[in-house]
């Protein structure tokens, strides 16, 4: 008997899931076909019912991880929780997300493996990086103007990612927890006193 479309659709939209999960927790070349069919309850021989290749696969999955960001901020302008630079900051860099790779940024569990792997892959990552870096230089605080806000929110799209990635690879824990703390307090200080020197630059000067 066969399998109306929406199950089918369903059945996709599982694989892509628990592939998305898996290669963010063991890595792209870490987590085989054989594994990812039986964890879905299905044979190796149906991943090409669904697929083309692996590597497409791969694309939707690591595309799938995409987004988190944006979602906050649009839940955030439909009456949810408030997003901020703040937060934003503290929820990257805690112990939490770098415990739980499977659940969080594809870019500090998969950048490097992401830089050898498909064009369509890659184009996906390109385009979630430029709208990652939009939707910071967004929530700078009393950014001067857009280039500088750009190359500000570069920065802290790098270093947010460069710490994450240095916190789970090292084996001391002392040191992990300190690099995330040190980045952390690091890039709200940066905004903080660059809001503080646009105000002073603000103020107008006493007549005499």
């Amino acid at each position: 008997m066969g399998y109306s479309k929406a199950h089918k659709t369903r059945t996709h939209k599982r694989i892509v899931a628990i592939a998305s999960k898996r290669f963010r927790e063991k890595g792209l070349a870490g987590f085989g076909i054989a594994e990812l069919m039986k964890e879905a309850g299905l044979t190796v021989g149906g991943f090409y019912k669904h697929f083309d290749s692996r590597d497409d696969l791969v694309a939707e999955a690591v595309n799938s991880a995409f987004g988190s960001w944006k979602c906050r901020v649009d839940a955030a302008k439909s009456g949810g929780p408030p997003v901020s630079y703040e937060e934003l900051i503290r929820d990257y860099l805690n112990e939490a997300h770098r415990d739980n790779p499977g659940t969080g940024c594809a870019f500090s569990a998969l950048a490097p493996e992401i830089a050898r792997s498909d064009k369509q892959t890659r184009a996906f990552t390109s385009e979630q990086v430029r709208n990652d870096i939009q939707l910071i230089a967004a929530l700078l605080p009393a950014a001067t103007d857009k280039r500088t806000a750009r190359s500000r929110a570069i920065l802290i799209f790098s270093a947010l990612v460069g710490a994450m990635s240095l916190a789970r690879a090292v084996s001391d824990e002392a040191l992990s927890r300190e690099i995330l703390k040190a980045v952390a307090e690091y890039l709200k200080n940066v905004a903080s006193k660059h809001q503080a020197s646009k105000g002073r630059r603000k103020v107008a000067p006493l007549s005499d």
